[in-house]
């Protein structure tokens, strides 16, 4: 189920005390595409970071009727099992499993009930994005697009409404990086889950409903416009 995000007062602070973010206010309606960009270190990581409950941070971070940051960590990690899905510029895939061992990993954590229902949505976003569920070679032989789309089709298995990229298509080449932008938008699309990526590239960027720009961990401001078919 996707969900709403209504941020308030959001800072994360080095070990040191320096602020590393700083966000007085964000609202997100429920399935959103946003696009989150700015130089490097600026704060885009841990924007993302922040929002999915993987750091410490003060202030507020509500996901529909969900606080997070008011929760502990077992109870962040729930909420991120249950409703959130990470793709990662690095893949972070198991290297000797093959696709759907992968895509579908959520199910060797779930309740037995629920596994077979994860298992069927894996083989599914497999092959909405391009990827055959009964091939068995390991992930090590697929090309990095390929591996992308996998870490797609995971992150979105276990039924999560909310997506979170950082950088998902820095570790492509051109063709690749426009083929799983092509995918991915369409993919979110259709399930009406929200995304939020943080990127570089200006092709995925151009694609999002409202892009925001972070300099010095702050939100400079956020351009709404129409996104591309």
């Amino acid at each position: 189920m996707t969900l709403p995000l209504a941020v308030r007062d959001l800072r994360v602070a080095s070990a040191g005390g320096r602020a590393l973010l700083d966000v007085p206010a964000l609202d997100l309606p429920a399935g959103a595409l946003v696009g989150v960009r700015g130089p490097s270190g600026a704060g885009k990581t841990t924007l993302l970071h922040a929002l999915a409950g993987l750091l410490e941070a003060d202030g507020t971070v509500r996901w529909g009727e969900t606080e997070l940051l008011a929760l502990g960590a077992e109870g962040r990690a729930a909420f991120r099992a249950r409703s959130l899905g990470l793709v990662f510029q690095d893949f972070l895939l198991f290297e000797e499993l093959g696709a759907l061992e992968n895509a579908s990993v959520a199910a060797m954590f779930a309740a037995p009930v629920a596994r077979q229902a994860i298992r069927d949505r894996a083989a599914d976003g497999l092959r909405g994005l391009g990827i055959d569920p009964d091939d068995a070679r390991p992930v090590s032989s697929h090309s990095g697009g390929e591996r992308q789309r996998i870490a797609v089709a995971r992150a979105l298995a276990g039924g999560a409404g909310l997506l979170l990229a950082d950088e998902p298509t820095a570790s492509l080449h051109r063709d690749a990086a426009d083929r799983l932008v092509d995918d991915l938008i369409r993919l979110v699309r259709e399930t009406g889950a929200t995304l939020i990526a943080v990127s570089h590239d200006e092709t995925l960027i151009a694609r999002m409903d409202r892009v925001l720009t972070i300099a010095d961990g702050r939100i400079e401001g956020g351009a709404t416009h129409e996104a591309a078919a």
